[in-house]
């Protein structure tokens, strides 16, 4: 009499086989967010890849500011530097300056994708919210980097004596990154406030001059009237050139302080437009 045959073994029957065919568990909450950040990235540096012409226009507003600014300036003795020759003095001002006008107006792009439908979209996805800022913010800060690195050539191509200490440029990048999310993170508040592109392009317009010059980007604090002393110490943009400058050129720094500061900027930026990120979209 024949035996009837086996049955076929079963896949819990073989833990590793069934392990193997077990479906990787979807990602979700926060472990979404270092994806999110680096897709966003990666959108960012296809952007500059495809099109080279805005990373060439961004280029000419530094490159006159170092050249006919600094130059200028370099002749007329009439700030103090510390020592320092002005040009050498105003390059690392220069390189947060063209971050935070790169950051500062990144807002439109939000409002931009929520008029595309492209943001209740996204919304509508397991990402938390406060992952979409920070990509789009962290992406902001990928393309000052690119700016800050063509900064950096101009002034060494001016004779600017920069340190090239590969840990330093590191710094000198990650404060570029740091300072750029924050900027970026205030114009996706502003446009959670206002829902309007027009808008946002007159108050990004209104502050970024006030931000500038506020800051010590062009001059010390040594010379500054008391009140604008004031505003240079609220200024996040001061504390990026006060970083950058000990990390480029040596100066008296408190780096601590400074990617502190610029840290906790970031984080509270990321907080404020998450929160209104739902009244963009409505």
């Amino acid at each position: 009499m024949s035996e009837a045959p086996a049955a076929p073994p079963t896949a819990s029957a073989d833990p590793a086989r069934s392990l193997l065919l077990r479906p990787p568990a979807p990602r979700t909450g926060w472990r979404l967010v270092p994806a999110r950040v680096g897709a966003m990235c990666v959108v960012e540096l296809q952007k500059l890849r495809h099109d080279r012409t805005e990373l060439y226009t961004r280029a000419v507003q530094p490159a006159l500011w170092l050249l006919i600014f600094g130059q200028t300036f370099s002749r007329l003795h009439a700030i103090p530097t510390g020592g320092l020759p002005y040009v050498d003095y105003l390059a690392p001002g220069i390189i947060a300056q063209s971050a935070m006008f790169i950051a500062i107006f990144y807002g439109i792009q939000i409002i931009w994708e929520r008029d595309a439908g492209v943001l209740s979209k996204l919304l509508v996805t397991p990402t938390p919210r406060a992952a979409l800022i920070t990509g789009k913010a962290f992406a902001a800060g990928v393309k000052s980097v690119v700016q800050a690195v063509v900064v950096l050539v101009i002034a060494a191509l001016l004779g600017v004596a920069l340190t090239w200490n590969p840990l330093r440029i590191l710094g000198v990048l990650a404060i570029v990154v740091l300072g750029s999310a924050f900027f970026a993170c205030l114009s996706m508040t502003i446009a959670g406030i206002v829902l309007s592109r027009d808008r946002l392009m007159g108050i990004g317009q209104a502050i970024t001059m006030p931000l500038f010059f506020g800051s010590n980007a062009l001059y010390p604090v040594s010379i500054m009237p008391d009140w604008l002393r004031t505003v240079s110490a609220v200024n996040p943009l001061s504390y990026e050139v006060n970083a950058l400058r000990g990390l480029l050129l040596g100066t008296p720094a408190r780096l601590a302080v400074d990617f502190g500061v610029l840290a906790v900027a970031a984080a509270l930026g990321v907080l404020t437009a998450s929160a209104l990120l739902g009244r963009l979209a409505r």
